[in-house]
């Protein structure tokens, strides 16, 4: 059994308010967006064209791959090892407020890893996380600065975040644990 809680119009609104949230918390900060592979790689390029619009300016964009820095990697059976895509950081990180972005927050182990990922490429002078669902069951302390939909969500239900890009529709659902549903989940 699922439930769609986000349908593409809403998915459009809710990129549209973190953009002018990262606007006004930063009115004069250098302002950079890296996305989480794969989907908060899409969701990165999508605010970037919003802010752009709002600061009538450019905004550097980049992509991470978080694959060899999950602390689960290795302990992983071998026909579940992530697949591994390219990441792209081609600008300095340095003097740079740097937003990274994903799909869905959980237990804060791909933003830590993200993190992680980044500061491979340089340090920012702030760091903040912007993502478009937060599920709860922290297991590390981490706090998002933007947040599209809190979805409070028990272990047994899973959340599915479907962009355009990648899957050919926007929604965001829950289902059940047992429930077959096509996508990745989270």
């Amino acid at each position: 059994m699922s439930r769609t809680v986000l349908d593409r119009d809403d998915i459009r609104r809710t990129l549209v308010r973190i953009a002018h949230e990262i606007v006004e918390r930063n009115p004069d900060e250098r302002i950079a967006l890296v996305g989480v592979h794969t989907r908060g790689a899409f969701m990165a390029r999508r605010l970037q064209a919003l802010i752009e619009e709002l600061v009538r300016g450019e905004v550097p964009l980049g992509e991470v791959d978080i694959s060899f820095y999950r602390d689960d990697v290795a302990v992983r059976e071998p026909a579940s090892q992530p697949v591994v895509h390219s990441s792209r950081v081609d600008f300095p990180l340095e003097d740079m407020t740097v937003v990274l972005v994903d799909d869905v927050l959980y237990t804060g182990r791909t933003a830590r890893a993200a993190i992680e990922a980044l500061f491979d490429y340089g340090r920012p002078s702030r760091l903040q996380l912007a993502v478009l669902v937060d599920r709860g069951h922290r297991e590390l302390p981490i706090r998002p600065d933007y947040v599209g939909k809190n979805l409070p969500t028990s272990r047994s239900e899973r959340v599915n975040v479907r962009l355009e890009e990648q899957d050919g529709f926007d929604e965001v659902e829950i289902h059940e644990l047992g429930t077959p549903v096509g996508g990745p989940t989270a």
